[in-house]
């Protein structure tokens, strides 16, 4: 499930196909996402699965299945 929220929220933000989102696919370098995107994403996906994430964890990731694992982490921690 968390993928499926994940690819929603970052169709919503960044405008894009959530078909088109792999595991592999990188914030930056695949999707041109800015920190100002990747903060709007943080914060979206805070509100939806009412979860936590560390900045110097979101600082971290490239990737949508990197981000996938912080999020599976910051469920477990609630």
């Amino acid at each position: 499930m968390e993928l499926d929220s994940l690819k929603a929220v970052v169709a919503d933000v960044l405008k894009v196909d959530p078909n088109e989102l792999t595991e592999r696919t990188t914030f930056m370098g695949d999707l041109g996402a800015d920190s100002l995107d990747v903060y709007q994403i943080v914060n979206e996906l805070e509100d939806r699965l009412n979860i936590t994430l560390e900045e110097e964890e979101i600082e971290r990731i490239s990737t949508i299945g990197e981000a996938v694992e912080l999020i599976k982490k910051a469920e477990r921690k609630q």
